[in-house]
């Protein structure tokens, strides 16, 4: 179900998705899964030319019988690593993170296991269970700690990917700024001097979101189809775009709605659907004055 473990089974579905050439929000659609489930699960196990679903269901079963531990190593004195805790949980205050969040946080990175109860945060920070339950609270919303049960007890536990997953909540955050301003723009007009204001921040956090998340999503298949359309140098319909590329329909039908859909993808190149079912690509208007495209109308008889 949505939330829990991945089954064996379900990482058999990732692994012919994968095969299969499909991107992981198309994946996810198919298990009924966020898209950064299946990321950090591939992410995790060799990445997507070397993923294998026996060989990562075998490997979380090892990292759930993880248990955990405020032991310190032996190299490690544990006057040396409070002090080490404390300085971390000190940057991490000064960044704007309630203190009690902080100490519980660099409690997690500084023992072995990644994972603890309540009942080792208590003993070990000496403070009190409901001063943990709300430090825990905290963290879980920013998404860097998660609950897990085992048997009658609870741990709280950070993950082997915690910073891809700070990463691209980093990322949404800059898209979530950026679809702002873009409805900002629709209430003032760009003409105006805040529309403008509000454009220009449209523009740098969805450059800054987009680059973080390592592009929109689907970006990649959009500017392929882009390719094939500008190479056809005609209109094509999805099915026939399959066929050269060697991609399934859907995908390809996917990829050209992405790509009309957003033309800042593709740009200085243009998808649109022209009918019968059939793409186009031709240049973005807004790269060309009116003057300067009718100047390049006739191009190719002046170059003869």
């Amino acid at each position: 179900m949505p939330g829990g473990r991945l089954t064996s089974q379900e990482r058999r579905r990732i692994a012919a998705g994968l095969a299969d050439g499909l991107g992981y929000a198309e994946i996810a659609r198919k298990l009924g899964r966020p898209t950064s489930t299946v990321s950090r699960e591939v992410s995790r196990n060799g990445g997507g030319a070397d993923y294998r679903a026996d060989r990562a269901h075998r490997a979380t079963g090892r990292r759930a019988r993880r248990r955990p531990s405020m032991a310190v190593p032996a190299a490690t004195t544990p006057a040396a690593a409070r002090r080490f805790a404390e300085e971390f949980a000190a940057v991490l205050v000064g960044t704007g993170v309630p203190r009690m969040a902080a100490r519980v946080f660099a409690a997690l990175v500084t023992t072995d296991a990644g994972a603890l109860t309540v009942a080792d945060l208590v003993g070990g920070l000496r403070v009190s269970p409901a001063s943990v339950s709300k430090a825990v609270g905290y963290l879980e919303g920013l998404d860097l700690v998660r609950r897990e049960r085992e048997g009658r007890h609870e741990r709280y536990l950070i993950d082997e990917d915690l910073w891809l997953r700070t990463w691209l909540t980093s990322a949404r955050t800059n898209t979530a700024l950026a679809e702002t301003a873009r409805r900002g723009v629709e209430v003032f007009d760009v003409a105006t001097p805040t529309g403008a204001r509000l454009d220009h921040m449209r523009q740098f956090f969805a450059r800054l979101g987009e680059d973080m998340a390592g592009g929109p999503e689907g970006a990649e298949d959009a500017l392929t189809v882009a390719a094939a359309l500008v190479h056809a140098a005609g209109p094509c319909t999805a099915e026939r775009v399959a066929r050269a590329l060697g991609w399934p329909v859907d995908r390809v039908a996917g990829a050209l709605r992405d790509a009309e859909a957003r033309p800042d993808v593709t740009d200085p190149v243009a998808v649109r659907h022209v009918g019968s079912g059939e793409y186009a690509a031709t240049a973005r208007p807004e790269r060309l004055t009116a003057a300067q495209r009718e100047a390049l109308r006739d191009c190719s008889t002046i170059l003869m």
